[in-house]
């Protein structure tokens, strides 16, 4: 791949992870608090509701698009021998970036799935609603942090690369 295109490709992975990690953040820093202060009643349609808003085009191009570039730059940088001073931040950055992706398929998305089949009147709502908000909370934690060292990172290779 030429050096442009690595460079934008890098920088596409390091846009879109920290777009990602800005949304997640954003749900750490005050849409969690926000949903814990309500009761489980109103809390899970909440939760229901923004799951369902969040698969849509915008989220999915910056979530699918960003873990495609990330994969691209590790993929690249490997084949190439990552000779460059810039290709070692470029591959944790990247591969930050796909731990990101990770998190969200292996552990955020089966929670939602879980809370998409409990209804607002169910049994147990309030005990459900606290098993899942510290489960997913504290994915949702670790994948914000992933994804924002991944910008950082990447954006750091791109600046040893000029």
């Amino acid at each position: 791949m030429s050096g442009t295109l690595i460079t934008a490709v890098t920088a596409t992975s390091a846009v879109c992870a920290g777009v990602a990690g800005g949304v997640y953040f954003a749900f750490s820093a005050l849409l969690l608090p926000a949903l814990r202060a309500l009761p489980a009643i109103q809390a899970v349609p909440a939760m229901q509701r923004i799951n369902i808003n969040a698969v849509r085009l915008p989220l999915m191009v910056v979530f699918f698009g960003g873990a495609t570039a990330a994969l691209a730059v590790v993929i690249t940088e490997l084949a190439s021998g990552a000779a460059t001073p810039a290709a070692p931040n470029r591959i944790v950055g990247a591969e930050l970036a796909l731990a990101a992706f990770g998190i969200t398929i292996v552990r955020n998305v089966p929670l939602n799935d879980t809370l998409a089949q409990i209804t607002p009147d169910g049994p147990d709502i309030e005990a459900r609603w606290n098993e899942f908000g510290r489960a997913w909370g504290v994915a949702n934690h670790v994948r914000a942090t992933a994804a924002i060292a991944a910008t950082i990172t990447l954006l750091d290779s791109l600046a040893r690369s000029t």
